[in-house]
Order: C-alpha cells, then sequence, then structure tokens
C-alpha cells in the first residue's frame, strides 16, 4: 500500500456503511494518516496492512494484513481485513484472512495469531470463525468491548517435516 491508493482507502474508510463498526469513518486527511502508519508498521515490522486486489482486475477491493497490537499489555500479532462495501459476501475477507494466517505461521514462525472483532459484528465474527479462529476473551480495546479471536499454529507432524 501506498499513497497512490489514496483515492480508494479514503473512500473505503470514509463510507459510514463500511466503517460502522469501527469508532468513526475517516476524512480524507486522516485516511492519509492512517497509510502513513502502515508505511511506518511496515519498516518498523515487516509488515502491516497490505492492499487486496482483484486477481482479475488488479481493482483494490479493501485491506488485509498482520498488524502489531497492544492487548492488555501484550504486544500480539492481529490480523486486520476490511473489504470495501461492493465487494461484500463474495468471500475476499475470508480468502485474504487466511493467506495471512498462513503466512503468520508458516513465513514469520509466529505460534498465533489474533483478531479483535466488536461483539455487534457479526461478519467479521464469521470470517475470523472461517479461518478457524476462536473467542477466547473479551477487552476493551480504542474504548470499545471487543471479542478477542485466536488460532495457534498447527503442530509440526514428522510427515510435515520430510515434505
Amino acid at each position: 500500500m501506498s499513497h497512490d491508493d489514496l483515492d480508494f482507502v479514503s473512500g473505503m474508510l470514509g463510507d459510514p456503511e463500511t466503517m460502522r463498526f469501527y469508532p468513526k469513518p475517516l476524512t480524507r486527511e486522516e485516511s492519509a494518516g492512517w497509510i502513513d502508519r502502515r508505511l511506518a508498521q511496515y519498516e518498523n515490522h515487516g509488515h502491516s496492512l497490505w492492499l487486496v486486489e482483484l486477481t482479475e482486475t488488479g481493482e483494490p477491493v479493501g485491506h488485509v494484513g498482520l498488524v502489531p497490537q497492544l492487548i492488555d499489555g501484550v504486544l500480539e500479532p492481529e490480523i486486520g481485513y476490511l473489504v470495501a462495501r461492493a465487494h461484500w459476501r463474495k468471500g475476499i475477507a475470508s480468502e485474504a484472512a487466511a493467506g495471512v494466517r498462513d503466512f503468520a505461521f508458516s513465513s514469520l514462525n509466529r505460534s498465533h495469531v489474533i483478531s479483535l472483532v466488536r461483539l455487534v459484528n457479526a461478519p467479521s465474527q464469521a470470517v475470523a470463525r472461517s479461518i478457524g479462529m476462536s473467542v477466547v476473551r473479551s477487552t476493551t480495546f480504542a474504548n470499545l468491548e471487543h471479542l478477542v479471536f485466536l488460532v495457534r499454529r498447527p503442530p509440526v507432524t514428522a510427515i510435515d517435516e520430510k515434505s
């Protein structure tokens, strides 16, 4: 993701319906700052949220990625995902989130990943469950109550090691 993506990002983050489970829609200026924070996370952690594009056309449709989040005093690897409203209910968030989960386990050797989901956000809860996550607790994050979904890396078996 780069500042070249500002038109798409600000359109998505500025849409009140897309942002209904977030504190508020973002202005274009706030969206530019949001991209700045992603770029800083790339620099500091090697990853953050990435733009999701349709394979066939290259059209941007959302973002997904692994973001370090401070949760209850612990820095946790969170899979975050958001899809623009025009592309809801097509399985894009689940497919992209599963790819990030696999990347976190295989490339980054993470023992687990989490997702923070508002109690009222049933669609996002369904995405988390679709990639094998389950609720382990609730927490307050950004002054809002969230469920903490978690999935652990599967154990490596002797058969896996030979492959």
